[in-house]
């Protein structure tokens, strides 16, 4: 593995390309119901909105349509397309979405990408980072916005992380069966508003929104995120061209002498060990993706889901549990549309809270012309 470091003029190399468009390499075009099924199945998301035809047909969609965070199989926004540093690890570590409308099945997408941002700072973890900014913007195939996303990633050295161990007493957790018991209770207390309105004036500030649970994570759970969002890199001739394209971003296997890349830190808790990271860990763009299920059970069938952040700030390690949870702290008009703003966050099964976010949405209103993007 190419020990790569974090350098004053590495960093101006890498702020040098800010601006400049991106290609977008072997994308997800079309919002096929099959690809939405399988992104939907690896949130573990049971909104059949996304899922069954005869319940799609009856909404004010009159068909399915993806969940708001499917643009990610088009085009997952992070600083690790842009390059650069080669030998610095990336870790995905947040989104700012913006969803003006929805991906109905079958739409074509499209979507451009650009780095927008550079900084550079001091880091517990691995002494220095720096974090990367782009943004991607979402067109269908009658050029309407659908969505823009600013996403960032984290880079940092992986021999720092790996000898500094921020991480290195965290255990991988072991539950009892009473423990198990309040998992699977909050599974079966999840509601999914679906075709009952929730009108604006019925929303009080301070509310709390039915939490979300999802864990504890599998390793078929982290594999799922991982082939789900990022699929299009490809196998076998596929990943050797990559690492011949790249031959920093690559590792060879002191125990078989095979080499490949260290997203395997994904799966596998050795090469998570080389980057600093306790053990197999989720991608930080699929716990985005889940942080947004409550907002989209919470708003039904004519609500839309407007704005979401989401800051990936702890690692969920094979075996963690994570509680997608939000609350109402704001709710006003602007214009022709009632919005409602939420704080949002997920917290482990340790108490600690992993990815500080927030949201809005817009719901429809009794009193006035019903004006919900589509």
């Amino acid at each position: 593995m190419v020990l790569g470091k974090i350098t004053d003029e590495g960093v101006a190399d890498l702020r040098s390309r800010i601006g400049s468009y991106y290609r977008v390499d072997r994308p997800i075009e079309v919002a096929t119901r099959d690809a939405i099924y399988h992104f939907v199945n690896s949130l573990g998301d049971r909104n059949p909105l996304y899922v069954d035809d005869n319940y799609a047909r009856t909404t004010r969609y009159g068909c399915i349509v993806a969940p708001p965070c499917f643009m990610t199989m088009v085009q997952h926004v992070s600083g690790l397309k842009v390059g650069g540093l080669p030998g610095v690890h990336t870790f995905h570590s947040g989104s700012d979405w913006t969803w003006y409308r929805a991906a109905r099945v079958n739409d074509v997408i499209a979507c451009t990408f650009r780095p927008v941002e550079v900084r550079d700072r001091p880091s517990e973890f691995a002494n220095r980072l720096v974090i990367s900014y782009a943004e991607s913007i979402y067109r269908n195939q009658r050029g309407e916005k659908i969505a823009r996303n600013r996403g960032w990633s984290i880079r940092t050295e992986r021999q720092t992380a790996k000898e500094k161990g921020k991480y290195k007493d965290v255990v991988k957790p072991k539950y009892t069966p009473e423990q198990l018991q309040a998992i699977w209770d909050a599974y079966d207390k999840e509601e999914i508003r679906g075709a009952v309105p929730r009108y604006w004036e019925d929303v009080k500030e301070g509310e709390e929104i039915t939490p979300v649970v999802k864990g504890p994570w599998r390793m078929i759970d982290i594999a799922l995120g991982s082939i789900s969002l990022t699929g299009n890199e490809g196998g076998h001739i596929y990943s050797i061209l990559q690492r011949r394209r790249h031959p920093a971003d690559s590792y060879v296997d002191p125990s078989t002498g095979l080499d490949d890349q260290p997203h395997r830190g994904h799966w596998e808790d050795f090469m998570a060990h080389q980057i600093g990271v306790p053990g197999a860990y989720d991608l930080g763009y699929h716990r985005i993706a889940c942080l947004s299920t409550p907002m989209m059970n919470w708003v039904g069938d004519d609500g839309h889901v407007k704005k979401l952040y989401g800051e990936v700030r702890r690692f969920n390690v094979e075996g963690d549990t994570q509680w997608f949870k939000a609350k109402v702290t704001r709710k006003y008009v602007e214009g022709r549309e009632h919005l409602v703003d939420c704080e949002v966050w997920a917290v482990n099964q340790n108490d600690i809270i992993t990815t500080p976010g927030r949201a809005t949405v817009v719901l429809p209103s009794r009193s006035e012309e019903y004006v919900v993007p589509c």
